[in-house]
């Protein structure tokens, strides 16, 4: 008898013994207790680019929000920690190493700018952080291939590809020039245009470059009017989208197609003053909505997002809703007993996604961690970017 009891007695130890180390081993995984997961997210909230990323954590935290208000999934909240880098290097490294390695995050979602993200990557991914959707369309984002990164639109290089090619089928241009930022990003755009010359036969006949602080782009515009450019892929973010091409109207240079990428896909570029952007080509990866044209779904979410934050969301909510969505969506697909190797599961058995603005299909893969590369291509008409093809591709 005592040596049955003795046996039964050892099995109920072991068993709960399998219990904590099954509970202690849940735990361990960073970012996610029995209550929440945490997603950090390295962004400009009050530098030059915050009004992309202060709607971006906005719309998030609003996604997250409702979810959490339904009991969030699985029984977890989801707890966004954003970090201001003030859209600089250094910056973005010292919230990066909190984000990582104070905080424990499990995801990094959403965090702004290229080189911000390419100076955080090595840390990141040594630490085993996926990085899903950063805001930028640059091709370090998702190549080379790495299971922790993850890119939900097309490429800026997809963009201006895809541009020029329907320009030159579609108005029959056949001289192409570029100007560029000086940048990391420019030769990105830089490269694209070469890359699509070539594959047209066609010439690529003059280049300019500017300086992001560029004020003044008379002599770049009467360098690439000289050369009898009729097409010219841009290079270009918000203001240096802007000036040129006002420039070139100015001087009344108009039968040439100016084409940009979603660095340019934001409405400060089609409302400039004075409609000088009028007639402005952009591709991009989404759909940029107006309140007054939205279809229902979107029309709530557009009053639910100024009801709580008090101003009209822009591109950058867009984006941050997308963003949180497909958290949400990737994280029920990996079941109650989370980890990064059942959340990346789920990530990449996403296919057929579309989000509720009309953006284009988006899914993912075990050796595809790129969305789409489909391009929607857009004109600027009455100072609102109006879809006139796509998607597109090269």
């Amino acid at each position: 008898m005592r040596n049955a009891a003795f046996k039964i007695a050892t099995a109920a130890a072991m068993a709960a013994a399998a219990g904590l180390a099954g509970t202690a081993a849940a735990q361990s995984v960073r970012g996610v207790s029995k209550s929440e997961v945490v997603i950090g997210m390295h962004t400009d909230l009050s530098g030059p680019a915050a009004s992309y990323g202060v709607t971006s954590s906005n719309a998030m935290r609003l996604k997250f929000d409702e979810i959490n208000a339904q009991g969030g999934v699985f029984g977890r909240k989801i707890r966004l920690i954003v970090e201001d880098h003030q859209y600089q290097v250094p910056r973005a490294v010292q919230a990066g190493n909190k984000l990582i390695n104070r905080d424990r995050i499990f995801l990094m979602a959403g965090a702004l700018g290229t080189p911000m993200n390419n100076a955080v990557f090595a840390d990141q991914l040594k630490a085993g952080v996926p990085n899903l959707a950063p805001l930028t369309a640059a091709r370090s984002m998702s190549e080379p291939f790495h299971k922790l990164k993850f890119q939900t639109f097309s490429s800026y290089y997809d963009h201006t590809r895809a541009g020029i090619k329907y320009l030159a089928e579609k108005n029959g241009r056949k001289k192409l020039c570029t100007l560029y930022q000086d940048t990391d990003f420019g030769k990105e755009i830089l490269e694209a245009a070469q890359d699509q010359a070539k594959a047209m036969n066609m010439a690529l006949v003059e280049t300019a470059t500017n300086k992001p602080a560029d004020t003044d782009f008379t002599a770049q515009i009467t360098k690439l009017r000289g050369a009898g450019c009729d097409l010219v892929a841009m290079g270009a973010i918000v203001r240096d989208a802007i000036l040129p091409y006002a420039t070139a109207r100015k001087m009344g240079w108009t039968d040439v197609d100016f084409t940009s990428q979603s660095a340019s896909f934001d409405q400060i570029v089609a409302s400039a003053p004075g409609g000088v952007t009028e007639g402005l080509y952009v591709g991009a990866g989404t759909v940029m909505p107006y309140r007054d044209t939205a279809s229902p779904q979107v029309a709530a979410w557009w009053d639910a997002y100024k009801a709580k934050y008090g101003s009209d969301p822009n591109i950058g909510a867009v984006y941050g809703h997308n963003i949180a969505d497909l958290i949400i969506t990737a994280l029920d697909r990996a079941g109650k007993d989370l980890t990064t190797e059942k959340f990346l599961s789920g990530l990449e058995s996403i296919s057929g996604y579309r989000d509720i603005f009309g953006g284009p299909v988006i899914g993912f893969g075990p050796d595809k961690h790129q969305g789409t590369t489909d391009v929607l291509f857009f004109q600027i008409q009455k100072a609102r970017f109006v879809q006139i093809a796509g998607p597109l591709k090269y």
